[in-house]
């Protein structure tokens, strides 16, 4: 199963973007985590199908109505085999 690792910049800390991260990412049944980086970006790591990684994508890059997402940086990882989705 394909792994990506996301870095979302802006305003994304404070807005609640880990959970909306939480909750679209078990909508799609994507497996991984999402986090707060010190630099004031969320690490996104998913692991799902690939057009399902595609769609979590799009939807990272809107994210919750109080956030602005200015970039998001995707790197392709290997698999971890995580179970369901978490906030760390």
């Amino acid at each position: 199963m394909p792994a990506n690792r996301y870095v979302v910049f802006g305003r994304v800390q404070g807005v609640g973007y880990r959970y909306f991260v939480l909750r679209e990412a078990e909508g799609l049944g994507v497996s991984g985590f999402a986090r707060n980086r010190p630099d004031g970006s969320v690490e996104v790591v998913a692991e799902g199908p690939e057009e399902t990684l595609a769609e979590l994508e799009g939807r990272l890059r809107e994210g919750p109505a109080f956030s602005t997402v200015t970039g998001v940086e995707r790197e392709v990882i290997a698999p971890r085999g995580d179970s369901g989705f978490h906030i760390r």
